[in-house]
C-alpha cells in the first residue's frame, strides 16, 4: 500500500487529469444516452482534435522552456493558405507542396525564435506580433477568398483510413494491429523492468506491474476493437502516434530533451552547466513552427479548403491543453503524455457539449472554468 500511495503522490498531477478525463467521458456517455462512445463518434473525436493535439505537443515544449507562443493559430492558417495556392492554384505534386509548407513553418519558427533567443524580446510580444502578421498575410494570400477543393491524396492525410485487406465488415486489420502493439508494449515493459531490477532501481511490485500491463492491454485492445467497428485506423492517428512516441523519446531519453527541461527549470543554472540556452530556445520555436504548419495542413485537408477564418483560437486551445496536461508557466514541468490528455479533455468537452446541443456561448464559459480549475489544482498541489 505504501508503494501505491507513493506512486499516486508522486504522479498526482498526471493521474488527476487521467481521472478527470475518464470522469468527463463517463458523464457525457450518460448525458448523451450512449452516443459519445459509439465507433463513429470516437473516430470523429480523433479526427476533429488531431490538429489541436499536434499543436499541444509543440506548445508543451515551448512552455517547458519557459516561453509562450500566441501565433500558432495564425501560422496554421497561413500555411493552410500557402498549401491552397501550391496544391490547388499552381497544381504542384502533393509531396512537394507538403514539404514546402513544412519548410515555411520552420522558417517562421526560426524568425520568431531569433527575436526571442538572440535579441531577448519577450516571447509574448514576439508571438503576439506574429499572430497579427501571419493573420494579415493569410488574408493577403487568399485575397479574402476560399480556395478549394484539395487533391484527393492531400485530403487522405486527415480524412482517410488504412485499407482493410480482409473481406470482412469489421476492419480486421485494425484488430491485428492492436494485437501487435500489445505484444510490443508487453515486451518493452518487461525489458525495462529487468533493467531496473538489474541496477537496483525502484520498481513496482510484481502484482502491481502485472495489473498495470493488464489494464493498459484492455484499454488498447478495446480501443482498436471499437475503431474496427467503423472504418479502422485513420491515417491521422498514425501521424499522432508517431509524434507522441517520438517526442516522448526525445524529451525523456536524449540530451536535447534534458536541456529543454533544464532551460525552463533554471536558465542560469543551465548556462553554468554548459547548456546552450539560446540555441535550445531557438530550436524549440523552430519545432513549434513545423508543428503549427503540420496542424494547418491537417486542418485544411479535413476542411478540404483553405479559408481566411482557419486557425481562430487554435493557440488558446493548444495552451489550455498543455496547461490542463500539467505544464507550468514557470517552465521546466510537463510531459507529452500530459499534453495529449489535456487536448483530449478539451476535445471530449467540445464533442460532448455539441452532442447535447449546448450553445457555443456556454461551451466557451465551461471550458474557461475547466482551465481555471486545472490551474488551481496545480497551484494547490504545489502549495501542499
Amino acid at each position: 500500500m505504501d508503494i501505491v500511495k507513493n506512486l499516486i503522490t508522486n504522479n498526482i498531477r498526471k493521474f488527476g487529469m487521467v481521472i478527470a478525463l475518464v470522469g468527463i467521458i463517463i458523464l457525457f456517455q450518460i448525458l448523451t444516452n450512449g452516443i459519445l462512445l459509439t465507433p463513429l463518434n470516437i473516430t470523429n473525436i480523433i479526427m476533429q482534435n488531431s490538429y489541436i493535439i499536434v499543436l499541444a505537443i509543440g506548445m508543451m515544449l515551448v512552455i517547458i522552456s519557459g516561453e509562450i507562443d500566441l501565433s500558432v493559430g495564425s501560422v496554421a492558417a497561413f500555411v493552410g493558405a500557402i498549401a491552397g495556392v501550391l496544391l490547388v492554384t499552381l497544381d504542384l505534386p502533393v509531396i512537394v507542396g507538403i514539404v514546402l509548407c513544412l519548410l515555411i513553418g520552420a522558417l517562421i519558427g526560426a524568425w520568431q525564435g531569433f527575436w526571442v533567443s538572440y535579441v531577448n524580446i519577450p516571447s509574448f510580444i514576439v508571438t503576439l506580433a506574429g499572430m497579427l502578421i501571419f493573420r494579415g498575410l493569410t488574408l493577403i494570400v487568399l485575397d479574402g477568398r476560399t480556395i478549394a477543393p484539395f487533391p484527393e491524396n492531400f485530403r487522405s492525410l486527415s480524412s482517410s483510413f488504412i485499407p482493410n485487406i480482409f473481406a470482412t465488415e469489421t476492419h480486421f486489420l485494425t484488430i491485428i494491429i492492436g494485437g501487435i502493439l500489445s505484444l510490443i508494449y508487453v515486451l518493452n515493459e518487461v525489458r525495462i523492468r529487468r533493467a531496473n531490477v538489474k541496477y537496483n532501481f525502484e520498481t513496482l511490485t510484481f502484482p502491481l506491474f502485472v495489473s498495470k500491463i493488464f489494464f493498459i492491454l484492455i484499454i488498447l485492445n478495446l480501443f482498436t476493437f471499437v475503431l474496427a467497428q467503423y472504418a479502422g485506423i485513420p491515417y491521422v492517428l498514425i501521424i499522432l502516434l508517431l509524434l507522441i512516441f517520438g517526442y516522448t523519446f526525445v524529451m525523456n531519453k536524449t540530451v536535447i530533451g534534458r536541456h529543454i527541461y533544464a532551460l525552463g527549470g533554471n536558465i542560469n543554472a543551465a548556462q553554468l552547466s554548459g547548456v546552450k540556452t539560446k540555441k535550445m530556445k531557438f530550436l524549440v520555436f523552430v519545432n513549434m513552427g513545423v508543428l503549427a504548419a503540420l496542424s494547418g495542413l491537417i486542418f485544411a485537408g479535413r476542411l478540404n479548403a483553405a479559408t481566411p477564418q482557419a486557425g481562430n483560437l487554435f493557440e488558446l486551445d493548444a495552451i489550455a491543453a498543455a496547461v490542463i496536461g500539467g505544464a507550468s508557466f514557470t517552465g521546466g514541468v510537463g510531459t507529452i503524455f500530459g499534453a495529449v490528455i489535456g487536448a483530449l479533455v478539451m476535445g471530449v468537452l467540445n464533442n460532448g457539449m455539441s452532442l447535447m446541443g449546448i450553445g457555443i456561448d456556454w461551451q466557451q464559459a465551461i471550458k474557461g472554468m475547466v482551465l481555471l480549475g486545472a490551474v488551481a489544482f496545480d497551484v494547490l498541489n504545489k502549495n501542499k
